[in-house]
């Protein structure tokens, strides 16, 4: 993991190189544990787009990273809650928000924002499959 200050990201911050885009095949996500025990889901959609979020449903703390994914929305696995990936609020009728992790892709690599990581230190992603 290293960390990397790209002049055109539109943030302000240092960017955390998480590993190459291809460790995540598209209609899949991975997880990344940090600290305080909390997980990080990162997916990759069908559309090639790449989105990171906490890793757990605002409603019973499912793990978003095994929901089936459509488009931009997840359905959490344990009630079937849909969250969008872009904003992380549950969608419909349902309430709750998921903090995001701002991401980018550059040169084929995946950056998370290390001030929206930190506190927490990323560890190596484990892979979880999205249905």
């Amino acid at each position: 993991m290293s960390a990397h200050n790209p002049s055109n990201s539109g943030q302000v911050g240092t960017w955390l190189d998480i590993g190459p885009v291809d460790q995540i095949s598209p209609g899949n996500a991975r997880t990344l544990p940090v600290r305080g025990g909390e997980e990080i889901a990162i997916f990759h959609t069908l559309d090639n787009q790449f989105y990171a979020l906490v890793n757990k449903c605002p409603h019973k703390q499912g793990p978003l990273s095994q929901g089936i994914v459509h488009g931009s929305v997840v359905a959490c696995p344990l009630h079937n809650w849909n969250i969008s990936l872009k904003t992380g609020k549950a969608l419909g009728d349902d309430e709750g928000c998921v903090p995001t992790i701002p991401l980018k892709v550059e040169a084929g690599r995946i950056y998370l924002l290390r001030e929206a990581v930190i506190p927490a230190r990323p560890e190596p992603m484990t892979e979880a499959k999205a249905a």
